[in-house]
């Protein structure tokens, strides 16, 4: 009889056992998958520093991003009279010459291009405050890639006692409707342009590093003057 106590007793203490062992499994289970998931998120999160070598070196293989192009058609006139002045009898005089006019109209088509050259890009050009990602977009280049006369359209009026047009004449106003383009730039908005495509590209790749998109912000340096300073930033390719 006694024995038989001794068994029931061993046998109730093994139960306590095992179920204070299950319910302590399940009471550290759920803590072990929050730390894990907590460890989990320090990992991921943006504010880490070894995102931005990552990101430098995604935005760097963008070498020369073409964010944007125009083509630009203008019509360069000239008018040269010839007029004979001189003095009579004391008067001045400013005599229009008959026959002596010439006129002419050069339809010229052009192509600009915008882009941004990320082969420099560094941390210098990232400002980061807690979640807030600013990239600060190297200056915008703009480079007239081609500008040709369209010589079927050309159009000319030459007086009986005038000569032709000269191929050096025509050079020179050609020259004068490239500048004349070139001086049109600062109104065809490329900078915002520019901007706005360079973003297309750049967010996504913030993104996937795990930024959110409203927190993330691209623009170019704010004293970058485009419109009264855009001459340092044109080049040709002519």
């Amino acid at each position: 009889m006694k024995q038989r106590r001794n068994i029931l007793i061993a046998t109730a203490a093994l139960l306590v056992l095992v179920l204070f062992g299950l319910l302590t499994r399940c009471q550290l289970l759920p803590g072990d998958r929050f730390l894990a998931a907590d460890s989990d998120a320090r990992n991921l999160s943006p504010g880490r520093n070894d995102t931005i070598p990552m990101l430098i070196l995604q935005v760097q293989k963008c070498s020369k991003l073409y964010t944007a192009e125009y083509r630009v058609h203008k019509i360069v006139t000239h008018d040269d009279a010839l007029r004979l002045k001189g003095q009579l009898m004391s008067k001045q005089f400013n005599l229009k010459v008959p026959l002596a006019d010439r006129k002419i109209a050069i339809p010229m088509d052009a192509k600009i291009k915008a882009y941004i050259d990320f082969s420099e890009f560094s941390e210098q050009n990232i400002e980061r405050s807690g979640n807030q990602i600013t990239i600060i977009l190297p200056d915008p280049q703009v480079v007239m890639t081609s500008s040709k006369i369209d010589q079927q359209n050309v159009k000319q009026y030459v007086g009986l006692t005038r000569a032709h047009f000269s191929d050096e004449e025509l050079a020179n106003y050609q020259q004068q409707g490239r500048e004349a383009i070139l001086q049109s730039i600062p109104d065809m908005g490329i900078e915002e342009t520019a901007r706005a495509n360079a973003a297309k590209v750049l967010v996504p790749m913030l993104t996937q590093l795990g930024y959110e998109e409203q927190n993330i912000t691209i623009a170019f340096r704010k004293d970058l003057d485009f419109r009264h300073k855009y001459q340092g930033l044109i080049r040709f390719e002519d």
